[in-house]
């Protein structure tokens, strides 16, 4: 990764992972992909390679991004979902043209098309969020208890009650956070 920029935030789910590359959305935002290369650094680590992006192509992943987010922070709160959003995400789904291939090692791999590779991968993004929000998976979606982040997060936890987007960061925060108070307060208790 390149040091000049915030480390990616890795995860298990494509979709909201890729929603990820922007936290601290109430906070003092952290965007991960400000770069048409930072792009792709992150599709690279996240199995879809591609060699180079575009200024328009960063705006449609960007796009797409909040797209997904607002799609899947309506989903999580049980209500409607913006029309224009799951346009986007639609639209992106369609365009794509990947092809999941399987190694021999029993993986599944992405096979991006050689005349538009990043709209490819953004075609399998949006059809991981697709899957998702649509509730074809084991999980829900559920958001970030962190007051400054409120990611959407897909929780696949056995009881479903995951709290924090990522535990080494929101949770920790968090958890920091009460054990300083508790501190102050038997302090204060003690005097």
């Amino acid at each position: 990764m390149r040091g000049e920029f915030p480390d990616f935030r890795l995860g298990n789910v494509l979709a909201t992972c890729f929603t990820g590359t922007l936290s601290e959305r109430h906070g003092n935002a952290v965007e991960r992909i400000p770069t048409p290369q930072r792009l792709v650094d992150w599709l690279v680590v996240n199995g879809l390679a591609v060699e180079s992006c575009t200024g328009a192509q960063l705006a449609l992943a960007r796009e797409l991004r909040e797209s997904i987010h607002a799609a899947a922070t309506a989903a999580a709160i049980h209500e409607p979902l913006p029309a224009s959003a799951v346009q986007v995400i639609n639209d992106c789904s369609a365009q794509g043209r990947a092809a999941a291939i399987l190694t021999p090692d029993g993986e599944r791999r992405w096979r991006l098309s050689s005349a538009s590779p990043v709209e490819d991968a953004l075609g399998v993004i949006a059809a991981d969020a697709i899957s998702i929000i649509a509730g074809e998976r084991d999980g829900k979606l559920a958001l970030c208890a962190s007051p400054t982040c409120q990611a959407a997060f897909f929780d696949t936890s056995q009881s479903r009650t995951r709290r924090w987007c990522d535990m080494n960061t929101c949770g920790n925060r968090q958890k920091k956070a009460r054990f300083r108070a508790n501190q102050r307060q038997n302090v204060r208790s003690a005097e």
